[in-house]
């Protein structure tokens, strides 16, 4: 049985069905893309809110779950700590929908967020640790994809239907994923470092195949497993060996590019800013479009990261993103110091769109789906979990700060230099991957972490 070969089919529809959740976060990230006028009067049950507040509390209860829930998939397994997640999904859900005070919402908006940055934790660990070496990348950025399904998912809805409804429908996505996750085997590489090897075969069996040896793999698993017992109660030491420092830099760097790009602050906002650039594409469709070309570009970006690798796709992505978001300054220049006559202006309206578009495709291929998925491949296994959760929250509580301090910024220095500090962030970050991250397309945790001890 040695030369079965593994069968993929059962590892893409576990990473699906885990990547379901995930789109519940796509849900809750772009909840006030296309309903902020809405929500600022009134829709939702005759309560008037705080834009800025409603859409950033949320990165605030992911902040807040990213330790917590690292420590429970190491404790409980990592099957169960997904599962947990559908609880402050449910709950956070209802408590939107059945609102009588801004309270409510807020409290909602924090539970569906710790749900959601949940998901950014043990979803790409529990990916990477059921896929082989050779469909890792593939499978990693299946939590980018359906995330921005999920975008889609509220953009489109937002839009089309009346926001009690669409509340209900963004409700049944993490109850759809609940069933279908619940049937999907646990971690083998989990069940192997807790010593439950028949539960691992088992495991294997149901994602490899039965006629399918995996003692290659095991024997490998066991041999991290044991490195990390032997380097337990270690961490700080760990930490300050050249593979941890250097994980660990990486790690929260592409996190600090990824949100300080300004991704989020166009995903929460994208709403508002196509109405303030006067676009002359109506606002709540050009939504929608950017939500459309999102998903078909992170498609491809599941071929493209096994394709040409994570460090060209890296560069890639923040060269373009660096000119979009100067476009989308010189646009906003030219018209709020009106640089040009009106009708100039109003000749440039496709330019907010084309922009924003650019700048999705470009985060899509890249500062997307790659700062997740190099938290699960290059830290150290004696470090990954804890230093993954803190990377997650780190990138969450960046993602509070852009998106709580977007509009005021704006509105103090202008829509144009808020843009134009999202250039220098996406352009210093091409910098950073030429000369500071190795590639890790194709290579075993071994390989990787021998390439960083050099």
């Amino acid at each position: 049985m040695a030369d079965v070969k593994a069968k993929r089919l059962p590892q893409f529809f576990a990473a699906v069905s885990i990547c379901i959740g995930a789109m519940g976060t796509g849900t809750v990230i772009a909840w006030t893309s296309n309903i902020s006028d809405k929500l600022a009067n009134g829709d939702l049950n005759n309560i008037k809110l705080d834009l800025s507040w409603a859409g950033s509390i949320m990165c605030l209860g992911a902040t807040f779950v990213c330790i917590p829930i690292g420590i429970m998939a190491d404790k409980f397994g990592r099957k169960l700590a997904v599962l947990f997640t559908i609880i402050p999904f449910i709950l956070g859900w209802v408590l939107i929908i059945l609102t009588r005070h801004e309270a409510m919402l807020l409290a909602g908006r924090f539970l569906t967020g710790m749900a959601g940055g949940s998901f950014c934790i043990v979803g790409p660990l529990y990916t990477s640790e059921i896929a082989q070496n050779e469909i890792r990348g593939t499978l990693g950025t299946f939590m980018q994809l359906f995330i921005t399904i999920g975008i889609l998912w509220s953009n489109v809805l937002g839009w089309a239907v009346p926001i009690i409804l669409f509340c209900i429908m963004c409700l049944a996505v993490p109850v759809v994923f609940g069933l279908l996750f619940f049937f999907q085997p646990e971690s083998p590489i989990y069940l192997i470092k807790n010593r439950k090897k028949d539960r691992a075969m088992a495991a294997y069996a149901r994602l490899r195949g039965k006629d399918y040896d995996p003692s290659a793999e095991i024997a490998e698993v066991e041999k991290q497993a044991a490195k990390e017992e032997e380097l337990k109660g270690q961490f700080k030491e760990q930490l300050k060996s050249k593979q941890g420092w250097k994980s660990s830099v990486i790690c929260f760097m592409l996190m600090f590019y990824q949100q300080l790009s300004g991704i989020n602050a166009v995903m929460f906002y994208s709403g508002s800013i196509f109405k303030e650039a006067a676009s002359s594409i109506k606002a709540e469709l050009c939504v929608c479009i950017v939500g459309i070309v999102q998903v078909i570009v992170t498609i491809f970006s599941t071929w493209l990261v096994e394709a040409l690798g994570r460090k060209l796709l890296l560069m890639l992505s923040g060269g373009i993103m660096a000119l979009s978001t100067l476009l989308l300054g010189i646009y906003f220049l030219i018209k709020n110091k009106e640089l040009a006559a009106k009708s100039t202006v109003e000749s440039l309206g496709w330019l907010p769109l084309l922009a924003l578009v650019l700048f999705i495709i470009a985060f899509s291929i890249g500062m997307g789906p790659i700062p997740w998925l190099a938290s699960s491949e290059i830290f150290p296994p004696a470090i990954m979990a804890r230093m993954s959760s803190y990377a997650g929250m780190f990138n969450w509580f960046l993602a509070f700060v852009v998106t709580v301090g977007y509009e005021p910024l704006s509105k103090a220095v202008g829509a144009y230099t808020t843009f134009f500090i999202f250039t220098l962030v996406s352009a210093s970050a091409v910098a950073f991957v030429l000369f500071v991250i190795p590639e890790t397309k194709g290579k075993s945790f071994q390989e990787i972490q021998d390439e960083l001890g050099k």
